[in-house]
């Protein structure tokens, strides 16, 4: 699919300001934190990959070139969904048991600005991309599959690290939901194959959407040819 002309320079700049709101958010969260600290969470680890993917995107669009491929593009969109799902009903939700209020009631400044851009802000501009801006009947069943391999790998990273740090140590395990201190294991497993299941669910529904989306005008991401062409 061919990219209208007129509408490659409002699309870019559209995912431009994602990436944008990402990197900003980023840059808050290492200039007031410590940066090993901020790069153990998974919420970071997301708005990363938005920022890059978003990057290509814009850049691909403007040039008028085949987007980046399907299987990272609708794998960053389920990440970052993720991410502001289990923020807002989870961790920001005073009814969750894992939730972290108390802490979030603390922020201010720049860091309030942070956690708005990272949880709320790249959630919604890549749900409005998805939804407006991008060809559908891309995605494929195997890649709600194909996407676990993400979150999988981070809960192993996050288990690892937790073990290896002392107990009391800052963010020793990053998210309440895996918190082994707290939990034991068989908790935390059992916790993550929630979360696995719902990301595969969610997944599926991504794809569900994509397939059923009418086709319209603009929508105007053309299909990768290969990996992040």
């Amino acid at each position: 699919m061919t990219t209208p002309a007129a509408l490659r320079l409002p699309t870019a700049a559209f995912r431009a300001l994602i990436a944008a709101a990402a990197v900003t958010g980023l840059v808050i969260e290492c200039a007031y934190g410590s940066v090993p600290v901020v790069l153990s969470f998974f919420t970071i680890w997301t708005n990363i990959l938005v920022a890059v993917v978003f990057t290509l995107s814009a850049v691909r669009t403007y040039r008028g070139v085949p987007d980046v491929d399907p299987l990272w593009r609708g794998g960053v969109l389920l990440f970052i969904l993720v991410t502001g799902l289990v923020f807002h009903l989870v961790l920001a939700n005073p009814s969750s048991p894992f939730n972290v209020v108390e802490d979030l009631d603390k922020l201010t400044g720049a860091k309030a600005v942070s956690n708005q851009l990272l949880h709320t802000v790249t959630p919604i501009g890549a749900v409005l991309d998805f939804l407006f801006l991008t060809a559908p009947r891309r995605l494929r069943p195997r890649h709600a599959a194909q996407w676990l391999a993400y979150p999988l790998a981070y809960v192993v990273f996050a288990l690892i690290r937790g073990a290896l740090l002392s107990p009391g140590a800052t963010a020793r395990y990053t998210y309440p939901f895996i918190d082994v201190a707290q939990y034991g294991y068989a908790r935390v497993a059992a916790n993550s194959l929630v979360l696995g299941l719902a990301f595969y669910a969610l997944g599926l529904a991504l794809v569900a959407a994509d397939r059923y989306r009418p086709p319209r005008e603009n929508r105007i991401s053309s299909p990768a040819e290969g990996p992040l062409k």
